[in-house]
This record gives structure tokens, C-alpha cells and sequence, in this order.
């Protein structure tokens, strides 16, 4: 057998190709982040016009079209993230658990924390928005 006659070695496999995720992390947070932002942004709307009125009755009139749209914004954006989530989670459809040491599991492991994230601050946006429509008053 000369030199030429060598049998080849087998490449080291080369690692399963996955988007690179900019701001993984950052969408990891994102719907905590969202829902964190439209509950602070609603109390202190409602603060400050409950705290201008004079009696604890007084009703949300203009302040509750200001907080619908928070609330329509917020679960618009959550429902993006979490979409974009998905989209990460079920990338080149690999099979669950995506619990391997490898780029595309953790890669889609993020995806798939992201979107339980997002649908965690789903219904918390949606419990805190009860709140306009039960109340409706500064009680």
C-alpha cells in the first residue's frame, strides 16, 4: 500500500447551520419587558388623572381610550416577539426536546422560551386590562 493508497479520514461534521440570532437574548425579555412597561404606563396614567379629580368616582372617560391603546400596542408587540419566537423555535422543524449541547438546540431552545415568555405576558396584559373594564372609575 503506498502513500497514495491511504483511505481518507472522515471530516469532522460540521456544526447544523442555524441563523445567527442578533439580540437573542433581547427578545428573550422582550414580553416581560412589554408587559412590565403597559402596567407601569397604565397605574400612572390612571394616577395622575385619578390624583386631578376631585371625587374617587369620577369616571375614566378620556383616560381609558389612552389606556385600550396601550393595551392594544403592547399585545401587538408581544404577539410579534412571540411570533418571532416561534419562527426561532421551530427552525428547520428539528425534533423536541431541543436539549443538546449544540448551537441549533440552544439556538432553538431560546425560540422556544421567548414564545412562552410572550404568551406568559400575553395574559398578564390581558388580566391588567380587566382592570379598565371592570372598573371603569378611580375607585
Amino acid at each position: 500500500m503506498s502513500g497514495h493508497d491511504r483511505p481518507s479520514l472522515p471530516s469532522p461534521a460540521a456544526p447544523a447551520r442555524h441563523p445567527r440570532s442578533r439580540g437573542g437574548l433581547w427578545r428573550l425579555v422582550a414580553g416581560p419587558v412589554i408587559w412590565a412597561v403597559h402596567f407601569l404606563l397604565s397605574y400612572i396614567t390612571v394616577a395622575i388623572h385619578c390624583a386631578k379629580t376631585s371625587t374617587a368616582d369620577a369616571p375614566l372617560d378620556g383616560v381609558g381610550i389612552a389606556l385600550w391603546t396601550y393595551t392594544v400596542v403592547a399585545l401587538a408587540a408581544i404577539a410579534v416577539f412571540g411570533g418571532l419566537g416561534w419562527r426561532q423555535h421551530r427552525h428547520e422543524q428539528s425534533p423536541l426536546p431541543h436539549d443538546a449541547a449544540t448551537p441549533g438546540d440552544r439556538h432553538r431552545f431560546l425560540g422556544f422560551a421567548t414564545m412562552l415568555l410572550c404568551g406568559l405576558s400575553f395574559v398578564a396584559v390581558v388580566y391588567a386590562a380587566l382592570a379598565i373594564a371592570v372598573f371603569g372609575t378611580c375607585r
